[in-house]
């Protein structure tokens, strides 16, 4: 199986490389970055030497760039796209062009070279907020609250089209929050860490009290290789793993892992369109394919911590790429 992954130099996108390369002996990959400040190449530096993956630097949104490398791949994991909330906020432009254009130029190309599989890797924020109680199904309507979540709504409802019209062999992904190795140090459970490892203040929006349902990273990608595997076409699936805490929660749980005072927080000005609780009925997932996760949310963080902890180098080069701009959930 030959898979072109786009973004896999992301977080998400370079878990996934390395879970596919690992998992699938006879998969070859090919990934596709632009090398933005979320792209970040030493997060698969140990499969460089791999004689199954090949590195191109490009533009997803570029035809000229994407289409010599569809013409004999037997999948695309879609991955690429600006993910941070907070810098859609600061500017939406380059979330329109990356994360809508970009998934509609993919989507040309591969339609053109007959690609027989092809997965949206999308996110919960689609569905909007939450209150306490429920969970959002396949079914719940798309109510994106910042220019993030609807571009990427926007690239959802292109793939979906691109299905219902063409007989694009297209499935869409939605998960919940991630966390793991490779993170970029801008989002919430590396940026706590980082700054609790300095004894820096830790950042906490509004009350923290926002709910969020967290799954690792190896959970994700281990979802994902089933749906890319045995997924129908013109699905959706929701990846969610039911372990939801609130933000403060989570601050505090790194705080006690660490052995770190509570003083430590500081409680900031929410951020406009804060959406207050996402969580997912991943039934579909489960019951169709036998997907279940395998790490609980204790154990998860508690190896997270010890990672960043132990690859300072990484986070101090990571944090070097980056504009000090943190979307802390």
């Amino acid at each position: 199986m030959k898979v072109l992954v786009t973004g896999g130099c992301g977080f998400i996108g370079s878990n996934f490389v390395r879970y596919l390369l690992a998992r699938e002996p006879d998969c070859r990959v090919i990934n596709l970055d632009a090398l933005t400040y979320a792209g970040n190449p030493a997060n698969l530096a140990d499969v460089d030497r791999d004689s199954r993956y090949r590195f191109v630097h490009g533009d997803v949104a570029d035809p000229d760039t994407v289409r010599p490398l569809v013409k004999d791949v037997d999948a695309v994991v879609h991955f690429a796209a600006e993910s941070h909330v907070d810098r859609s906020i600061a500017g939406p432009a380059v979330f329109v062009r990356t994360n809508v254009l970009g998934t509609q130029v993919l989507l040309d190309a591969c339609r053109e070279a007959r690609v027989p599989r092809f997965v949206q890797v999308s996110t919960d924020e689609v569905y909007g907020s939450l209150g306490p109680e429920g969970l959002f199904t396949e079914e719940s309507p798309l109510r994106p609250n910042s220019p993030y979540a609807a571009s990427k709504a926007a690239a959802d409802h292109m793939v979906r089209a691109y299905h219902h019209t063409y007989g694009f062999p297209a499935m869409i992904t939605r998960c919940s929050n991630n966390y793991g190795p490779y993170q970029a140090p801008e989002k919430l459970i590396p940026l706590m860490i980082t700054r609790a490892l300095q004894d820096r203040p830790l950042p906490v929006y509004g009350n923290g009290l926002n709910v969020r349902d967290w799954i690792h990273v190896e959970d994700h990608c281990a979802a994902l290789l089933k749906i890319l595997q045995e997924g129908r076409p013109g699905e959706v699936y929701n990846i969610g793993s039911n372990q939801e805490r609130t933000n403060l929660q989570v601050v505090r749980m790194i705080l006690e892992v660490l052995g770190k005072p509570e003083s430590l927080i500081a409680f900031v000005p929410d951020r406009p369109g804060h959406d207050y609780r996402y969580a997912l009925d991943a039934s579909k997932l489960r019951r169709e394919l036998g997907w279940t996760p395998r790490w609980g949310f204790e154990e998860g963080l508690r190896q997270t911590v010890r990672w960043y902890a132990e690859h300072r180098d990484w986070v101090e080069a990571a944090l070097s790429r980056t504009a000090p701009l943190a979307d802390r959930s």
